[in-house]
């Protein structure tokens, strides 16, 4: 509460005197373990959604209904308490040396003995490896074979799961993600390091939750046309807020990258563009739910739309916006060229960034099911030095926020140019 009451205190305070949208607070408390990583476990993804939803008012932006969020269910598997990982006697460490498969069953206390698959049994079949007694766990070696073989053992892994407990060791960064359905038994992806020795025996205690119908929601808001707004057109800038939420009680993902700075961005679009209103257009703003789940909420807008999807001018999808070191990249760009024209020459003569990148379409964000519907869109991301991405590492502190007010200043440019 402390934390809340600095926050929107401070935001007052830069509101009064004028000031641009205080983008990093904002970024800080979505990221903060108050947020749970923005996910499905203890509340994070409500206490985001309220967050956005009092901004937009506070700014200016009015709902399309009666409140600013439109809610939908999907199913999600979850991990919302203990996740105990020891093999021999070292205890591994959650988003560092291990990740639970997004869809993996939960474990009661148990001990299990180790088995190493030998890949030139497993790239034949995995019935070698059938029946699985209980107390066993198939550990499967995925990576450092070459192209097809890793591919393979990847095929294989996958068969192994549906009869079996398994642990996949990896070379490849840990990089989690979230699953809409469970699966049969336990699994794990471990670093191939922490296994260097061999171990015999593990235990493992891991509790998971199914959630057939988790209640999600966008965030949505607009500012009319100054003049007869029923009339304009729109231009729709949008950004998901959710992120992956916690593995077990100790472990969060803080999703500052992805995509608490597309939030903050957005927030800054939104406050630029309040302060003096479009005679020509309605700028519509969307904080999305659920994109790590599938892109479950920008599907779920597109298929229940508040406001006619023909009268869309533009899209414009904000998602990775905390470097910029290197530019931009801008998906869709090979489909919508007179656009995609107009934003590299408002660049070449302005030179807020270093480099526009082109790249073609790609159903990687939350501006693909709109494109499908006949929405011309981008989805504009940052690039940089810093990698993090879907890791415990991707927090408020690794941004360097070193293209984000040019960015902002060439986007709001590219809205003006319509």
């Amino acid at each position: 509460m402390r934390l809340a009451l600095s926050f929107l205190f401070s935001l007052a305070l830069s509101f009064a005197h004028g000031q641009h949208y205080p983008y990093r607070q904002t970024i800080s408390m979505l990221c903060s373990p108050e947020y749970a990583g923005r996910g499905y476990v203890d509340g994070g993804r409500i206490l985001a959604a309220n967050l956005i939803a009092s901004e937009f008012h506070k700014i200016g932006l009015k709902p399309f209904k009666r409140n600013y969020q439109q809610t939908f269910t999907l199913p999600v598997q979850t991990f919302p308490g203990a996740c105990t990982f020891v093999v021999g006697d070292d205890t591994l460490q959650p988003g560092i040396d291990y990740l639970v498969d997004p869809a993996s069953a939960g474990v009661m206390p148990n001990n299990y003995q180790l088995v190493y698959c030998k890949a030139a049994t497993l790239y034949r079949s995995v019935n070698a490896f059938k029946p699985c007694p209980k107390d066993r766990i198939l550990v499967v070696r995925t990576s450092g074979f070459g192209g097809d073989t890793n591919k393979v053992m990847q095929m294989r892994l996958q068969e192994l799961q549906q009869f079996a407990p398994t642990i996949e060791l990896t070379t490849s960064k840990l990089t989690w993600s979230v699953s809409q359905e469970p699966k049969p038994y336990p699994a794990f992806q471990v670093v191939a390091s922490s296994f260097a020795a061999q171990p015999q025996s593990a235990f493992i205690f891991l509790e998971s939750s199914f959630i057939p119908k988790f209640t999600s929601s966008n965030v949505v808001g607009y500012l009319p046309a100054a003049i007869k707004p029923k009339q304009k057109p729109y231009l729709v800038i949008t950004a998901h807020y959710d992120h992956l939420g916690r593995m077990g009680k100790e472990t969060y993902f803080p999703g500052a990258n992805d995509n608490a700075s597309g939030v903050g961005m957005l927030l800054y679009l939104a406050q630029e563009l309040s302060l003096k209103r479009d005679s020509n257009f309605n700028y519509v703003f969307i904080a999305f739910g659920a994109e790590e789940a599938g892109l479950v909420g920008s599907h779920y807008f597109v298929e229940h739309p508040l406001f006619d999807l023909k009268k869309i001018r533009f899209l414009l999808n904000t998602d990775i916006m905390g470097s910029g070191e290197e530019g931009i990249t801008v998906v869709n760009a090979t489909l919508f060229k007179t656009e995609f024209e107009k934003l590299t020459q408002i660049n070449l003569e302005t030179k807020y960034l270093t480099q526009v990148k082109s790249r073609g379409p790609a159903a990687n964000s939350d501006h693909y099911f709109f494109t499908e519907k006949g929405v011309p869109a981008f989805f504009v991301y940052t690039m940089g030095p810093n990698k993090h991405y879907h890791d415990i590492q991707d927090t408020a502190e690794e941004l360097s926020y070193a293209a984000f007010e040019p960015l902002a200043k060439l986007l709001l440019a590219f809205i003006g140019s319509f």
